[in-house]
């Protein structure tokens, strides 16, 4: 029977939810997203709504009528301002383009501020890497805003685009994601955002921008220019390059082999040996005016050609049939270390960043509603990866349905007591290390920057008392304000009382 209040099924989005407003989310919101001129209301309380949507999505919600998922057993007692997916869908499709980019804007600080509080990208101060790809994302129905044939025959699709960051050590983060009609093309806008909201991470050192073949012109590398970034760009076979390759003398090939088999991005068959050499000065977009003119590294990767058998005869192989790989770059490293990561894994990195179950960017008829749901699951995805950074050294490289099983989708009963709440959780869960590790990076330390708040304390305003103990390490904390101590409206006195003391035994029961 379907008949008990007190439990919740995403026991979990207590500490995430807890780490956004940390990392400041509503009030980022509430100084960036003004949803104004609407007639409905839809614009009213912005900060409750995202709020909202971004623990649906973090609970596993991929459409507007999932978001019911936070209406059920205890979750409106331990969360407030929830509100109904009516209300949610109204809220999204008043967006416009304006309150797309404002969006974006949050996105790209609340990014900034979990790369501050959490091991979100260990090493970005020394080497970074900014992957832009695009994706296309099938719809169904003629009425759905910015649905249009493209690059695949009779189907319709929206061309969003991705722009990921990541280090040498840890998954991808989205830096950048904007939706787009299904015939825009591939490289329109693509690296400014990514690049900017990489610095504002806290990517200070090497950065490097990799992307494929689609991405292969003269303003994308001068974005790169412009940010003081380098890039690594696979350029595909055009007349210049094909007369570059076949100027490369026999004796240059190096011999390289990959840790890992990669998939050829031809034939799909799984590589593990190729050959490579390098042009040290080619001069790219050379038919453009000499501004527009790059001179860089042409790195080229040969493989056997598995689809187009050799010339076989009696006596064997006459010759073998190779393919090539070229890519664009101007980043220091030396050949074989250059050509380490190849071309097939650079252009699908923002691919990788996604894995997991996420929801899809066309929750909506609406055009900008659907660009809006997208910004938001952004968000949502790098708020689980910064929450898996502090669970665990696992979990900062587990994928988003790994994080959610382990670490969000966690049953729990509530039990009221003194007016305070208490969770309980089931016995023996495989994950509870974590789990509590993560509760108490998001939640107790919350309350430790609260303690520090309270050294210079502002003039205290009479009738806000209140009557607070919270346990913390080896002592229990006392709140409790008085007439004539000096507090802010929004602060609360602390005393720290050893648990050895005579009134300890009270202040743990909150009286």
């Amino acid at each position: 029977m379907f008949d008990d209040p007190n439990l919740v099924a995403h026991a979990g989005l207590v500490p995430v939810m807890r780490l956004a407003e940390r990392c400041g989310l509503s009030d980022l919101v509430t100084q960036k997203v003004k949803l104004t001129g609407t007639t409905n209301g839809a614009g009213a309380a912005a900060d409750s709504k995202i709020s909202s949507i971004v623990a649906g999505m973090a609970a596993g919600a991929d459409s507007i009528d999932d978001l019911a998922m936070l209406r059920h057993g205890a979750v409106p007692t331990l969360f407030g301002g929830i509100r109904a997916p009516s209300t949610l869908g109204t809220f999204l499709r008043a967006f416009t383009h304006g309150h797309a980019l404002q969006l974006h804007a949050v996105h790209r600080r609340f990014l900034a501020a979990l790369a501050a509080r959490t091991p979100l990208l260990p090493g970005s101060g020394e080497k970074a890497f900014i992957d832009v790809d695009s994706t296309h994302k099938r719809v169904y129905g003629r009425t759905k805003q910015g649905a249009e044939y493209g690059r695949f025959k009779g189907i319709r699709t929206l061309h969003p685009l991705i722009g990921t960051v990541c280090t040498p050590h840890t998954r991808p983060v989205i830096a950048g994601a904007r939706m787009r009609r299904g015939k825009a093309a591939d490289s329109r806008g693509a690296p400014r955002e990514a690049l900017a909201t990489a610095v504002e991470a806290g990517c200070t050192g090497t950065r490097i921008l990799r992307a494929d073949s689609q991405f292969y012109n003269a303003g994308v590398i001068a974005a790169c220019h412009r940010a003081s970034a380098h890039f690594s760009i696979t350029t595909g076979m055009n007349p210049s390059i094909k007369r570059a390759v076949l100027g490369i003398p026999d004796g240059s090939w190096q011999q390289i082999t990959y840790p890992t088999a990669v998939p050829d991005p031809e034939t799909g068959e799984l590589i593990s040996d190729a050959e490579v050499a390098e042009i040290p000065e080619y001069t790219a977009f050379a038919s453009r005016k000499k501004t527009d003119r790059v001179t860089a590294r042409l790195f080229v990767r040969r493989v056997c050609d598995l689809a187009k058998p050799a010339v076989v005869g009696e006596r064997g192989e006459l010759f073998p049939v190779w393919r090539h790989h070229p890519f664009f770059t101007d980043q220091p490293a030396a050949t074989l270390q250059a050509e380490r990561t190849p071309p097939s894994r650079r252009g699908r990195a923002g691919h990788r960043g996604q894995q997991g179950r996420g929801p899809g960017p066309s929750a909506s008829g609406h055009f900008h509603a659907n660009a809006a749901w997208l910004t938001l699951w952004a968000m949502t995805y790098n708020l689980l990866r910064a929450a898996g950074s502090l669970a665990s050294a696992f979990h900062a490289k587990a994928t988003t349905a790994t994080l959610r099983a382990h670490l969000v989708q966690v049953p729990a009963r509530i039990a009221r007591s003194a007016r305070r709440i208490t969770l309980h959780l089931p016995h023996n869960w495989p994950w509870e290390q974590a789990w509590t590790h993560l509760f108490d990076q998001a939640v107790v330390d919350q309350f430790r920057v609260m303690l520090a708040a309270v050294r210079a304390p502002q003039p205290w305003t009479p009738g806000r008392a209140q009557d607070i103990a919270v346990r913390i390490g080896p002592y229990v904390e006392r709140a409790h304000t008085r007439p004539g101590d000096d507090h802010g409206t929004d602060m609360i006195a602390v005393a720290l009382v050893p648990p050895d003391t005579p009134h300890a035994a009270a202040y743990r029961r909150g009286r």
